[in-house]
């Protein structure tokens, strides 16, 4: 397939993707003066909204020469984005914080980044990638818990949980099934409660 049809096939699966968002937005009704506001519901085209503007800001983070090439996680929901991952210092924390604020869409950004504790060795970068594995496959056989939205980064046994789920019990339980996986020394609990 030459490059202009894998453009055209591109654009007309962008058209697509773009129509069906359309489809699954809803409308908003006006409220009754001093009656609680209505809980926001997940349509089909959030979940695309929400995914266009996660990598909206990993291409931004990724061009930003401060932050290219770190490790960060991103998460979005209902254009909340939530940054978790381990970094060297408080300039790249400070720096992917304002990369992601800066991206269209962007309502919210949870900073959950951790610093680096010490250099790693190439050992322990390979402890680390088992152990990440076994805590994901550990979530993913947990039934109660709805793994695919969860991320996992481990850095020397140390385990960081981020990303968006729907209730405190999966949030407690996904953290109490990370702490029973061989291997890891400490968990760090970065999940937050969908909107």
């Amino acid at each position: 397939m030459n490059m202009h049809n894998k453009l055209l096939v591109l654009t007309v699966t962008l058209i697509s993707a773009l129509s069906i968002a359309a489809c699954g937005k809803t409308e908003e009704k006006a409220a009754t003066p001093g009656a609680p506001k209505p809980e926001a519901e997940t349509t089909v085209g959030t979940t695309i909204d929400d995914s266009a503007i996660t990598t909206k800001v990993k291409s931004a983070l990724l061009a930003d020469d401060v932050v290219k090439g770190l490790d960060i996680k991103v998460e979005t929901n209902k254009g909340e984005v939530q940054l978790s991952g381990f970094v060297d210092n408080q300039i790249q924390i400070d720096r992917a914080t304002a990369v992601a604020r800066g991206v269209d869409g962007v309502k919210n950004v949870i900073n959950n980044m951790t610093l680096k504790a010490a250099t790693t060795s190439a050992g322990e970068k390979i402890d680390d990638g088992i152990i990440t594995t076994k805590v994901k496959a550990a979530l993913l056989a947990e039934g109660s818990i709805k793994s695919t939205d969860i991320s996992v980064v481990t850095r020397d046994g140390e385990v960081q949980l981020s990303g968006f789920v729907e209730n405190q019990t999966q949030i407690d339980r996904a953290a109490d099934v990370a702490r029973g996986v061989e291997g890891v020394k400490n968990v760090i609990n970065e999940m937050s409660i969908k909107k």
